[in-house]
């Protein structure tokens, strides 16, 4: 067998061993998962999840998901904990605590503190009969058969299947909060994601210039207004309502179709009925239009009155695209 073949051998033999793990949680989901979920939801604190090794990385990663959709979250290193961070802990708070094997050196330490806190434990644990498992108020089954390590010795599988219950915790949680976009965007204000679901056709044409002529305008006075706004389009407006509207490639058809052309008006040469959308409208809804009707600009407006242009330029500028 060729290197190449063997490389891809070994990782789709890995994929396809956790894949396998994954599709088996759903079996091992009990009424305690329900139960876990609706402890967090009323919980009147945070989610302080801890692990050790592997499942420490992973605890950090369940503590970003929670945060990011509602449910504040912590993480605390097992080892950390027993030397002075179990202050982490409050009153109110749940704490997850993340072991394959439920009987690490750490956790057989940490969970009978945390016990003496009067803290609800939810376990996330390849074995239900371990220290952990019989110590918990709930047990989310993490169980693996094997890791995809061929010595079935580095967490991989396992620690996947940890991360996955994790991200259902989440999603539940989420589902109860009626977390909507809206509050996703209040989570995540930065960058390409955070702008697809903040950022309005408002908050683009208020940066633009408003290009604008009436039906009457010679065509002359229409290519210096299309030029000197450079959007690339001009709103033709005739009682501070939208009527038309001229691009350059009207222009060009026009140049094209007219040898003699200083005696036509911005009516003669103007698109009737164009797409237009709301300034309230999300960006990334003005995009889809760019895309669906394949044109580069759109007026916006605010109930019948002009509010300006959206450029595809500008969606771009934004990261939106």
């Amino acid at each position: 067998m060729k290197l190449e073949e063997k490389i891809l051998s070994v990782a789709k033999e890995t994929i396809s061993i956790e894949a396998k793990a994954i599709a088996n949680l759903g079996n091992l989901l009990s009424g305690e998962f329900a139960q876990a979920v609706q402890c967090i939801y009323n919980s009147k604190g945070r989610v302080i999840i801890t692990g050790i090794g592997k499942s420490a990385i992973i605890a950090g990663k369940i503590v970003a998901t929670l945060n990011s959709t509602g449910t504040p979250a912590i993480f605390m290193h097992a080892a950390d904990a027993i030397h002075g961070d179990l202050g982490t802990i409050l009153k109110d708070d749940v704490v997850i605590c993340i072991s394959k094997s439920g009987d690490t050196p750490e956790i057989k330490v940490l969970v009978p503190l945390i016990k003496n806190f009067n803290n609800k434990i939810i376990a996330i644990t390849g074995n239900k009969d371990s220290f952990l498992g019989q110590q918990s108020d709930f047990v989310l089954n993490a169980y693996v058969e094997k890791e995809a390590c061929p010595n079935n010795l580095a967490p991989t599988t396992s620690t996947t299947a940890q991360l996955v219950l994790g991200d259902a915790l989440a999603v539940c949680l989420l589902d109860l909060r009626g977390f909507s976009s809206n509050d996703f965007a209040r989570y995540h204000p930065g960058g390409a994601l955070g702008k697809k679901l903040y950022l309005r056709v408002s908050d683009i044409t208020s940066q633009n210039l408003q290009p604008r002529v009436s039906p009457e305008t010679n065509v002359r006075d229409v290519i210096v207004e299309i030029s000197e706004k450079m959007l690339g389009v001009t709103a033709v407006i005739e009682n501070e309502k939208i009527i038309g509207i001229i691009t350059d490639g009207d222009i060009r058809r026009m140049l094209r179709n007219n040898e003699a052309f200083i005696h036509l008006t911005a009516r003669d040469i103007m698109s009737k009925n164009p797409k237009t959308i709301n300034q309230d409208a999300m960006a990334v809804d003005a995009l889809d239009m760019l895309e669906e009707f394949k044109i580069s600009q759109l007026i916006a407006n605010d109930g019948e009155k002009y509010a300006g242009v959206v450029h595809i330029h500008n969606l771009i500028r934004e990261g939106i695209i």
